[in-house]
């Protein structure tokens, strides 16, 4: 008989994902509060985005082998929970740069729940559940950009960018908790004596480096859409910041959506690849149509934008569940570090190469640069690869 509980630890850990996910993606909607209080240029904005990041990518694989091992609720409370003092502190320092360098030491602890989370679903869920599993877990993303849509750009107007850091704090406190008192680890397969442990998955094939690869192409996209909406639609089209932020609150509650349904239908089709695919397809050409809705300075680019901010991340539960099932659960924790690192060092780059193409208003040229990712992906993607049974994939046989 399936455990209950684990719907109440799904839940808890896509909140506690939402929380890191508020100021990791969350710092663009401080963009025109940082330019009109800091003085900073799109470039140097792009670079403080980047810093959160960059503590993540460094850390991720660490966090996913200590999960592997001491489990996940450990890793979870204890990394999410420096993430909430370190933003504290960054909400009362002055240099920015400082600000930059506590941001990726917050980025840092916040890599914890990234790959122990993506953990817990495959060890509470059955394969039949994983993709709806999956699906919901991803929506901390999407959500926790929607908290910072909402919220972040009223308090960067209001009590300054460095102060509104104390929101995101703040939530990463509150899951902290909630993790270290709701969250169980999901029990372990024991290994028959004499048995040998279980080799590493890239030696055997390169189906799992074909996935990080395809949602990496996949991650430049999302991380356009999400960086540069506000900033678009703030300098070009002269929106109000809050009433830009609500639309995209919007975005991304649609966006999370998206990521249940592409979940539904991974279980439905018994694929996680090939809807990925046709999303990578999609995606390409709502890229292209940004680039011409940006040369034409056309009004139905804020439409693109919204159906670019849902379906740019609708993949990327489908390629983390491919991961996990491909690499099998001894493994699991440090495939998906891998993958999260992967993806990272792709959304890292994307926002400074992009804000130095646009300049001052080359949008046009950078939207089509990001359509070219998608395209590559589609080809990359291993849809073949996909025909060894998930519940044999999961065992690591």
């Amino acid at each position: 008989m399936l455990d209950r509980r684990r719907w109440t630890i799904l839940a808890v850990g896509t909140f506690a994902q939402a929380a890191t996910c508020s100021f990791l993606y969350g710092i663009p909607m401080l963009v025109p509060a940082l330019r009109h209080d800091a003085g900073l240029t799109l470039f140097q904005c792009s670079l403080l985005i980047s810093a959160p990041i960059v503590g993540l990518l460094l850390t991720l694989i660490a966090w996913g082998a200590l999960a592997d091992r001491y489990g996940e609720r450990v890793v979870i409370s204890s990394g999410v929970g420096a993430a909430a003092v370190l933003l504290g502190v960054a909400a009362w320092v002055h240099p920015i740069a400082l600000v930059a360098v506590l941001l990726g030491l917050a980025g840092a602890a916040a890599a914890s729940v990234n790959a122990a989370s993506g953990r817990v679903v495959m060890g509470w869920f059955p394969v039949s559940e994983r993709g709806l599993a999956m699906g919901v877990r991803q929506t901390a993303q999407p959500l926790g950009v929607a908290l910072a849509a909402a919220v972040l750009p009223v308090l960067g107007a209001d009590v300054g960018p460095r102060k509104a850091l104390l929101f995101p704090a703040g939530l990463c406190a509150l899951a902290a908790l909630l993790v270290f008192a709701l969250v169980a680890d999901p029990a372990r397969a024991v290994a028959a004596p004499g048995e040998a442990a279980p080799t590493s998955p890239y030696r055997s094939s390169s189906t799992l480096a074909r996935v990080h690869l395809a949602s990496s192409l996949l991650v430049v996209p999302q991380f356009a859409v999400a960086t540069f909406t506000i900033t678009y639609l703030v300098a070009v089209r002269h929106w109000d910041p809050a009433v830009a932020g609500r639309w995209i609150f919007g975005f991304q509650v649609v966006g999370a959506l998206a990521r249940v349904a592409s979940g539904v239908w991974s279980d439905r089709v018994g694929s996680r690849l090939r809807p990925m695919r046709q999303l990578a397809v999609i995606s390409a050409g709502l890229m292209g149509l940004l680039a011409l809705g940006a040369v034409t300075d056309s009004s139905w680019i804020v439409v693109v934008f919204g159906l670019g901010a849902v379906i740019t991340v609708a993949d990327n539960g489908l390629a983390y569940i491919a991961v996990a099932e491909f690499a099998g659960s001894s493994w699991s924790g440090r495939a998906l570090g891998v993958h999260n690192t992967s993806q990272n060092i792709a959304s890292l780059a994307t926002a400074p190469i992009l804000a130095a193409i646009i300049g001052g208003s080359h949008y046009g040229w950078a939207f089509a640069l990001t359509a070219l990712c998608p395209l590559v992906a589609i080809p990359i993607t291993p849809v073949r690869r996909e025909s060894v049974p998930a519940v044999l994939r999961d065992e690591g046989r």
